[in-house]
């Protein structure tokens, strides 16, 4: 895939570059901005912006591609090419855009690496950027070709939910009345919404609701912590959306979806808001007749902020081989686990292929277990929610 004359050039500077891509993509973020605000009021998310979660992201996912291109020069990683574009695709990213990160993603490494980027380590990193680009372009007109385009979609909020004090979960139809494409439980939809300082940001809600005919429903957990702007689409929604009002929602994406026969054993393991794709899971599972062992685990702060445990509990019960294990870190009731998740004694069946999702520090935790207790690391899978800095580390 890399030329020979740039593969040695990239490996050259990789510890140069590697060891700069905080600095550069910071700086890339800032010029791209001053130069165009549009992309940070319309399609960045502002308190990613602000925490440095999406720098560290771009970092971490730069530096992956190019080692992966050095280490497997006959393969693409394909699969977080996959999750790059899948949550491109519900942003509704183009190809020209492409093009403008390049202009300032090469302004930011000039500015930063300065007389060491000669014309040869430009023209190799050049290289790098450009299969990357051209690949997720490519995996992203797929996307968009099986989903019938890019675009937004009025839906009409039909049903709004408290599930607890921070969670509250909106069901909606299409606001033109029209059909409902399907979707694999798991994903997720982008929702557009205009601020009041003029900004229609864009944020991730995954679908929390079994496939079904037309509807969709998505769960959106208010984020108290954080540096300002963090939080300010889960505000809004939990304080200004009601029944009747139209939201701009995109058709549905994301790679974390069940890819299993009725026959293979199945863990599903969720933290806190992470339960919301685990409960679609669980919903599919029940209405598919899903007939292998499904070991259902959860932790959470307690059973009062343990979001959907109504239906997380429900859909587990229709399953014919289930165990459920729940953990809480106070008020854990008769049968629950007190603490954090741990799976020293939760017996996990051979074959058995996973399904994570949570913060960060559960999900790594879970599948160094799930590794030591002989599950394939290839079977063990991840959804993030925000930018995935599960390669920045």
């Amino acid at each position: 895939m890399l030329s020979d004359q740039s593969a040695a050039t990239v490996r050259a500077t990789l510890p140069a570059v590697g060891a700069s891509l905080g600095e550069i993509t910071e700086r890339f973020y800032a010029g791209m901005f001053a130069a165009r605000p549009a992309l940070l009021r319309d399609l960045f998310n502002r308190g990613n912006q602000a925490a440095g979660t999406q720098r560290q992201a771009l970092a971490g996912s730069v530096a992956a591609f190019a080692t992966h291109l050095l280490d497997h020069p006959d393969r693409r990683p394909d699969a977080m090419l996959s999750r790059i574009a899948h949550k491109h695709a519900s942003l509704g990213v183009t190809p020209d855009q492409y093009g403008i990160v390049h202009e300032h993603l090469f302004a930011a490494i000039a500015e930063v690496l300065g007389d060491a980027v000669t014309p040869e380590v430009a023209a190799a990193w050049d290289e790098v950027y450009w299969l990357m680009a051209n690949a997720l372009t490519a995996v992203e007109k797929r996307l968009y070709e099986e989903r019938g385009g890019a675009g937004w979609r009025p839906w009409e909020v039909v049903e709004r939910v408290t599930e607890t004090e921070d969670v509250v979960t909106f069901r909606l139809r299409p606001a033109d009345g029209g059909p409902v494409r399907e979707f694999s439980a798991g994903q997720y939809v982008s929702v557009r919404v205009p601020l009041a300082d003029g900004a229609r940001q864009i944020r991730q809600y995954s679908l929390s609701g079994a496939p079904g005919p037309d509807l969709r429903q998505f769960s959106v957990k208010r984020v108290h912590e954080g540096p300002a702007p963090d939080g300010e689409m889960s505000t809004h929604l939990h304080a200004h959306v009601r029944v009747g009002d139209v939201l701009e929602l995109s058709e549905a994406y994301g790679d974390l979806v069940l890819d299993a026969g009725a026959d293979t054993p199945l863990l599903l393991a969720s933290a806190g808001i992470g339960v919301t794709p685990v409960v679609a899971m669980l919903g599919h599972l029940a209405d598919s007749g899903h007939r292998a062992p499904v070991t259902v685990v959860h932790g959470d702060r307690s059973p009062a902020h343990h979001a959907l445990r109504t239906d997380h509990e429900a859909y587990a019960a229709k399953l014919p081989d289930a165990t459920v294990r729940f953990w809480y870190e106070r008020d854990a009731p008769a049968g629950a686990g007190t603490g954090y998740v741990d799976l020293a004694d939760v017996p996990v069946t051979p074959g058995t292929r996973a399904y994570l999702c949570g913060p960060l520090p559960f999900m790594r935790t879970v599948r160094s277990q799930l590794i030591a207790k002989g599950v394939a690391p290839a079977d063990v899978h991840y959804e993030v929610f925000g930018p995935d800095l599960w390669l920045a580390k």
